[in-house]
């Protein structure tokens, strides 16, 4: 064998051997992308499903921080109570809140229509007045209330649990304003038991049960407080009525509200109430000798509300509300809302309340120590 065979051989040798080595070698697959979440639409934006089931999922909420200042027991602005070292002088300065808010919507189809829940939890710190030592009220600033806002359940149109009375959600509260109740419009918080029903034609309406919510509203027999409310809906607005019985007082209280859509920058709205008040009027230390109610809660019979939303472009609007009732308090309250981002909003507000001269001078519901009272709040929000 001469050298040239040798190295021939030697080469075919090691081909063979590394073809084979090829043919064994483990070949790893790239990795496929894992879809975590499975989006759903059906309900709208931010909805997931929720891993092996059909429900979809939706969270979110909000931080808040408000800067707030007035004159004493107006608008969430400063009160006049003893300082902390309790030597009879008064707070007056600032009152400031933070607040989060956490939110969930659940929805899935069933045979029986739409199964939906929702939830809103509500934490705060902030100045308030509370008890120092046992040495009475002061000023001072700490962890506050956590409330359970919202807790409901709804299949179809059967709605249970906890939610703001249908007297105000169903007509749509107010206006665009913080500080929308100077003169109030109606309870807020109660268990329900309401059905909802869609007649077509933009045509809509409510029966709802309802208990009511601390000393005035609650109900202390087996009878609750019914409120019913019709509304009719188009592209140029809304028309909305409810009417609310007060098991507690055996009193009715109503309002009717319209809705007008003026172009895409302006909507305006206004809202009128109106309540019997025979039942209300007891001993003068008595809750009820306020004049009102859960529902009824403006002065006297009647009540008035107005206002509307400018909006500038997508950034910026103007808000406005005026208000005024029987016992004749007048509440002006307006503010400019500004987006910088999306998601995050700074507002501006100037509140005014003039306490009429009709107002009970026992009624907590005036609070304030001045005819006139000028309020203001800076609020910072970003919402998600």
């Amino acid at each position: 064998m001469n050298i040239k065979s040798l190295l021939l051989g030697s080469a075919a040798a090691m081909i063979a051997v590394s073809g084979a080595r090829a043919a064994d070698a483990v070949v790893v697959a790239e990795p496929e992308p894992a879809q975590y979440v499975k989006i759903c639409d059906v309900y709208g934006a931010g909805y997931f499903y929720i891993p092996g089931t059909e429900t979809c999922l939706r969270i979110g909420g909000y931080v808040r921080y408000d800067i707030g200042v007035g004159d004493a027991g107006t608008f969430d602005g400063v009160n006049h109570v003893p300082d902390h070292m309790n030597r009879g002088d008064t707070h007056s300065t600032y009152y400031k809140n933070t607040r989060f808010t956490l939110k969930t919507w659940t929805g899935q189809e069933t045979e029986l229509g739409t199964l939906k829940t929702y939830t809103e939890a509500r934490f705060n710190y902030g100045n308030s007045s509370a008890d120092y030592l046992g040495a009475g009220s002061d000023w001072q600033g700490r962890n506050k209330s956590l409330s359970l806002r919202y807790a409901w359940i709804q299949l179809g149109g059967l709605r249970v649990g906890k939610d703001d009375t249908a007297f105000d959600t169903f007509v749509g509260y107010a206006g665009n304003v913080i500080q929308d109740t100077i003169v109030p419009y109606g309870g807020q918080e109660s268990n329900v038991v309401q059905y909802y029903f869609d007649a077509g034609n933009g045509l809509s309406g409510l029966v709802s049960l309802e208990e009511g919510a601390g000393s005035v509203g609650s109900i202390d027999s087996y009878v609750p407080h019914v409120v019913g409310g019709l509304k009719y809906k188009g592209d140029w607005g809304a028309i909305t009525g409810v009417v609310a019985y007060d098991s507690n007082y055996e009193e009715v209280a109503g309002k009717v509200r319209l809705d007008v859509i003026v172009s895409k920058e302006l909507s305006l709205f206004v809202m009128g109430g109106y309540g019997s008040d025979n039942n209300l009027n007891g001993p003068t230390n008595a809750i009820n000798a306020k004049g009102r109610g859960f529902y009824k809660q403006w002065g006297g019979n009647w009540a008035i509300w107005g206002g509307g939303t400018y909006k500038f472009n997508n950034k910026t609007s103007f808000n406005a509300q005026v208000s005024y009732d029987d016992w004749k308090n007048l509440g002006i309250a307006a503010n400019i809302a500004y987006t910088i981002v999306p998601g995050y909003t700074i507002t501006a507000e100037v509140d005014y309340q003039n306490v009429g001269n009709d107002t009970p001078l026992n009624s907590v519901w005036a609070g304030a120590t001045k005819k006139s009272n000028i309020g203001g709040i800076l609020r910072f929000q970003r919402s998600f």
